[in-house]
């Protein structure tokens, strides 16, 4: 007999009462460190008492209204990234998913409002995640995330994600776009390096594409700047956004320079629920703390300190893991063992993490940790890793 909630996650065997900063408890008072984060999602922990007055303030106003009407929190939290980035304009949606199927329709209306209406496919790498929409899995392109979701959405061409050469020669005069993530999430953790991506912006200039990059799990301080492509001196005409920018609450966000935007006039695109006040209210907040002085340098130092450390131990215990790779706050290791074991093993052990693609652990903390939450998790990390060396 089905459960009353879908059967469609593999979930582990916890529910969680209350959160308190990197910390999660059960109702019986068990606590574990949070090195999840909701998948990068928490960004400032749980219950951070700024967001906590953000939203409940907002909530004793205005839940709702729809884009029908001006919604003057996204005109704020807008302008506050437009500031940030190299964007001009914003689109507010719920979730990252949201946030690439609006970059998608955005690349092919561009064209199409140039004259080019063929143009319309986009390149993307293997090993990607973009979502799980019929569009958005089509653009990730991995088989386990299509089957049975025939007939596949037609306009994506995949090639070796950091293979320049590959990519180039899948151009042809019906592409639109380039798609990549500047560092692959749930494909493993795989930074791309930043020569890839400078020379990807000059490939798009090239050959008349929008380069879009996806930093919906990159996004919003994880890898120690706002942005990861920020790292390496290139921007993008579109970007993917959410996770982090809501802090817990669901909210996505499609950031695009006046140009590559030119085609979305009103009745394109839409959402009902897409930045609404409560969305805006925290959203809002979420950049005002990053915004404090010092805020992205602790996350960069704490990002050198964990790999460090995480490197260290791994290093003690070289039949137990072969590889850590990550970028600031977004670290993976491979164990040699299955990774949803480990996973489970060091839950069992107070520590969450996540699997992803290419048997890794995802090590994705919220970005206030501090040393003492570096020194209790690879605590973790290395009773575990001697129980099963």
């Amino acid at each position: 007999m089905i459960p009353v909630v879908m059967p469609t996650y593999a979930r582990a065997d916890l529910a969680f009462e209350r959160g308190e900063g990197v910390y999660l408890f059960t109702a019986d008072g068990r606590r574990y460190l949070d090195f999840a984060a909701g998948v990068a999602v928490n960004a400032l922990g749980h219950c951070h008492p700024r967001l906590v007055k953000a939203l409940t303030e907002q909530a004793g106003r205005v839940w709702h209204t729809s884009n029908l009407y001006r919604v003057p929190g996204q005109e704020k939290v807008a302008a506050r990234l437009v500031e940030r980035t190299f964007a001009d304009t914003v689109f507010f949606c719920n979730s990252g998913a949201e946030a690439l199927e609006c970059s998608i329709k955005m690349a092919r209306r561009f064209h199409y409002v140039a004259g080019n209406p063929r143009r319309t496919r986009i390149i993307c790498a293997e090993g990607a995640f973009h979502g799980r929409t019929l569009a958005t899995v089509a653009a990730g392109g991995q088989k386990k995330h299509m089957e049975g979701f025939a007939p596949v959405v037609e306009g994506f061409d995949h090639v070796p994600f950091g293979n320049l050469n590959a990519l180039r020669a899948a151009i042809t005069e019906e592409t639109a776009a380039i798609l990549v993530e500047p560092v692959q999430g749930e494909g493993g953790i795989v930074p791309g390096d930043p020569d890839y991506l400078r020379r990807l912006r000059a490939t798009a200039d090239e050959f008349g594409l929008l380069l879009i990059f996806d930093e919906v799990q990159t996004g919003m301080g994880r890898t120690g700047t706002l942005f990861a492509h920020q790292q390496a001196g290139v921007a993008p005409d579109i970007m993917g956004v959410a996770k982090g920018l809501g802090g817990g609450f669901p909210v996505g966000a499609c950031l695009a320079t006046e140009k590559a935007a030119s085609g979305m006039v009103a009745g394109t695109h839409g959402s009902t629920f897409g930045g609404n006040p409560l969305a805006m209210a925290v959203a809002g907040e979420v950049l005002s703390v990053m915004d404090e002085p010092g805020f992205l340098e602790h996350v960069q130092a704490m990002g050198v300190l964990l790999r460090a450390r995480v490197e260290e131990t791994a290093a003690r215990f070289p039949g137990v893991v072969d590889e850590v790779r990550g970028l600031g706050l977004m670290l993976g290791f491979k164990p040699r063992m299955p990774n949803t074991e480990m996973v489970a093993r060091l839950a069992g052990g107070g520590l969450l993490t996540v699997g992803a693609g290419d048997n890794i652990v995802r090590l994705l903390p919220p970005l206030i940790i501090d040393e003492n939450h570096v020194d209790e998790a690879v605590g973790i990390l290395a009773r575990v890793f001697d129980e099963v060396k």
